[in-house]
């Protein structure tokens, strides 16, 4: 039986434009300063802006700048300064300041770099640079008259905020004592548009909006002016709604919102600290049977896709809700050990990558068929969600339902629940799209208390 060839890991590549010297370099003056270990960042950042508003560009700017960060540790101090001045002095300068800070600063007994055993060896090519060339003013211009001509065109729009686009590239390195160096590369282009319908006191406003890694991702600018003005349109002549106890579906425009929460919940640092209403719910059902949520570095393309994360640790998908059990905290180095747990690659801060609700079995007109009352919120005012007890409560506006369809505008209301029971009673729709970095599908969640007039 033939036996199958292994594939060697892939080396990791520094990105262009890097001197892995000058980091090594840093690393090495505040070893010979008096530090025990250190860690130094790089990122050089380009980025194109532009803003029309009624046929007339608003705005244009261009940035570019780069950025040094250094890190030391003298035992369990530490110190962290920046720079943008890369001459040699300088940065003699800033060891030395580092280093002069971590001996003045208190202990913290979680403070450290990664042991050399856990660093990332090598990693995956996420396709997180667009290789075309930048685009130019006028092209990014071009696609924003594109979204607002559309957006203005819908009947019954009567004004716009402006279109905008942007493109933005960012080239990032680290390098640390302990024997890590790995860089790369990450563009993005994004594309919004925002309108008002109506007249007078009666207008309305909406808004739609695209981002990807890649340009031929991005949603085409028309429709995103069509959608803009849809939405804004629809949202015509609201009714208000009295007090009631119903169920609630989240656009999937706003839906991601809810997994934010979720993430605040399960960081490490905020179980570590006891100031998670989820602190004591390792292990446990949190969601419905048959509910699985994400975290996935290596999606190729992804807005939240990283190689490896931000203290030099490997990373990897993880299923942090599973079958509806927290499987997971998100671990950096300090919470983990402050929790005497591994490290989960979420560091620093148990910052997620890309976090998603996979999507369900039914479509978003399913998932309303058998609502006799109940309400479908498209737009979210305020943030009243208190993360040690996981009292929810927040302004809404968006459309009622009644006998299984949306029926008509409503705005003005308040609702409420607690995330504890809003999680155990979410369900989720079929149309999971990559947006951002965080995403869910349309959802419904049972039960809601609404307060209208």
């Amino acid at each position: 039986m033939a036996t199958k060839k292994k594939t060697a890991p892939r080396k990791p590549s520094l990105p262009p434009g890097i001197d892995a010297n000058l980091l090594a370099d840093l690393i090495g003056w505040a070893k010979a300063g008096g530090a025990d270990s250190a860690e130094a960042f790089y990122i050089h950042g380009e980025s194109i802006s532009v803003a029309q508003r009624l046929g007339k560009r608003e705005k244009l700017e261009g940035s570019e700048g780069r950025d040094l960060r250094l890190r030391v540790f003298i035992g369990q101090r530490s110190a962290s300064v920046s720079s943008t001045d890369f001459a040699p002095r300088a940065l003699r300068v800033l060891v030395e300041r580092a280093v002069g800070m971590a001996r003045a600063v208190p202990e913290d007994p979680f403070a450290g770099i990664a042991p050399a055993e856990l660093i990332a060896t090598s990693w995956p090519d996420l396709e997180l640079h667009d290789k075309r060339r930048a685009p130019s003013a006028k092209a990014l211009l071009a696609l924003a008259a594109e979204a607002e001509d559309a957006a203005r065109s819908v009947k019954g729009v009567t004004n716009s905020e402006g279109a905008e686009a942007s493109w933005s590239r960012s080239t990032m390195m680290l390098v640390t004592s302990n024997g890590f160096a790995g860089g790369y590369r990450r563009g993005g282009y994004s594309l919004s548009c925002a309108v008002l319908a109506g007249e007078g006191t009666g207008m309305e406003r909406d808004y739609e909006w695209s981002s990807a890694v890649h340009f031929d991702d991005l949603m085409a600018a028309a429709k995103v002016g069509r959608n803009a003005g849809r939405f804004a349109v629809e949202r015509l002549h609201p009714r208000k709604v009295a007090n009631a106890r119903v169920p609630v579906v989240y656009d999937r425009r706003l839906s991601g919102g809810l997994l934010g929460h979720l993430a605040g919940a399960i960081n490490g640092r905020a179980v570590a600290r006891g100031t998670s209403f989820l602190k004591d719910r390792m292990g446990q059902q949190v969601f419905a049977k048959g509910i699985r949520i994400v975290d996935n570095p290596h999606r190729k393309r992804g807005l939240g896709s990283r190689p490896f994360d931000g203290e030099a640790l490997p990373v990897k998908r993880r299923a942090v809700i599973d079958d509806g059990v927290l499987t997971t905290w998100l671990l950096d180095l300090a919470s983990a050990r402050q929790l005497k747990l591994p490290p989960t690659g979420h560091g620093p801060h148990g910052s997620t990558s890309n976090f998603y609700l996979e999507k369900g079995a039914l479509s978003p007109d399913e998932l309303i068929a058998d609502i006799k009352s109940g309400l479908y919120i498209t737009d979210l005012i305020g943030f009243g969600v208190n993360a040690v007890t996981g009292d929810y409560s927040r302004g809404a506006s968006g459309f009622w339902i009644e006998n299984g369809k949306k029926a008509w505008p409503v705005s003005g209301l308040t609702v409420a629940g607690n995330l504890k029971d809003m999680f155990l009673n979410l369900t989720p729709a079929s149309d999971l799209q990559f947006k951002s970095s965080t995403n869910a599908p349309t959802v419904r969640i049972e039960g809601m208390t609404i307060a209208g007039t």
